[in-house]
């Protein structure tokens, strides 16, 4: 097992890490029904990060699979040549009169450029295309995002956990104009090697419906009586709670909870705030320490700070 790590890999500025197929399954089978009748772009999908033996890339590979069970128009993959001209990859007819249309039907076709997805060449195969998934650089996540949102598509891509609290993001976020998936990623490809990131720091982000935006957070956390748990902050009208597991379902108020309350975050439920570092579209002004993290009530040791970026949240009126 190799020991590269995201941590390692943001250090170097080094972006090759590619999806598995386990994980690529797990997410996207969540969403089969969106793909009928549509056209698939995956724009960020290196073909020579699958390794392990495999010929295409593992979204490539798993829409070829099931092209035909979930109705899908068209599938079109381009990857990134740093030292030249890339290639695409087209899959939509059956070009081996097999009588089925699957990976050994996939054309492969020289571009013109590096294929890098801000290209023009690969902005009009975006054009063209209704959802994008991807697996795109971490390094570049703003800038991929941003291009998403200019051309209204939907999308299903990977990044990192803590791209919610990205100046870029978080708006988005907080605006529900983007969630997060089903899953937490971790088996990953890298130097042809099996490795993973550290568990829990990836997190797929899409705009598609899904079945968690419905679940109801029932903790069964009390705040009343329990008050000693919550501090409050020391210059903001809120309270702070530790884990996602400890928000009192009682309290009307505003709440400082971690990020990973994402992960169960219901927007018919919950309403967010803001950012517990700052938010100054919100208005929000919470002081940070010297080490640039949130400030809470004061102990008698002096301030007691909060480890972590908190999302402010406030249940609905209706809950």
């Amino acid at each position: 097992m190799a020991k590269h790590t995201m941590l390692h890999a943001k250090e170097v500025k080094d972006d090759e890490f590619y999806t598995c197929y386990d994980e690529v399954e797990r997410e996207l089978n969540n969403y089969a029904k969106y793909f009928r009748g549509k056209v698939i772009y995956c724009n960020c999908d290196d073909h020579a990060g699958i390794g392990l033996g495999t010929p295409k890339s593992n979204f490539l590979k798993y829409f070829a699979d099931n092209f035909e069970a979930f109705g899908v128009k068209k599938v079109i993959a381009t990857h990134y040549e740093r030292d030249g001209a890339s290639k695409m990859y087209i899959l939509d007819k059956d070009n081996t009169g097999d009588g089925i249309i699957c990976s050994e039907d996939i054309e492969e076709i020289p571009l013109k450029g590096n294929g890098d997805f801000r290209s023009d060449e690969c902005i009009k195969f975006l054009k063209q295309a209704d959802i994008i998934i991807t697996n795109p650089p971490f390094s570049l996540f703003r800038e991929y995002v941003a291009q998403l949102m200019e051309y209204k598509k939907e999308f299903i891509i990977i990044g990192n956990k803590n791209a919610v609290a990205y100046k870029e993001i978080f708006p988005l976020i907080r605006d529900n104009k983007i969630w997060l998936g089903y899953h937490s990623p971790c088996n990953f490809i890298y130097n042809n090697e099996l490795t993973k990131r550290v568990n829990g720091l990836t997190r797929w982000f899409t705009n598609l419906p899904t079945k968690k935006q419905k679940e109801k957070l029932e903790t069964g956390k009390k705040y009343c009586g329990y008050e000693y748990m919550y501090p409050k902050y020391d210059n903001y009208d809120a309270i702070n709670v530790g884990k996602t597991t400890d928000i009192p379902m009682d309290y009307d108020g505003i709440m400082g909870v971690p990020i990973t309350f994402l992960d169960k975050y219901n927007p018919e439920q919950f309403e967010i705030i803001g950012m517990g570092t700052g938010d100054t579209a919100k208005g929000l002004g919470i002081t940070k320490n010297y080490r640039g993290r949130t400030d809470l009530s004061v102990t008698e040791n002096g301030v007691h700070s909060c480890p972590y970026n908190r999302i402010l949240i406030r249940k609905k009126k209706d809950e």
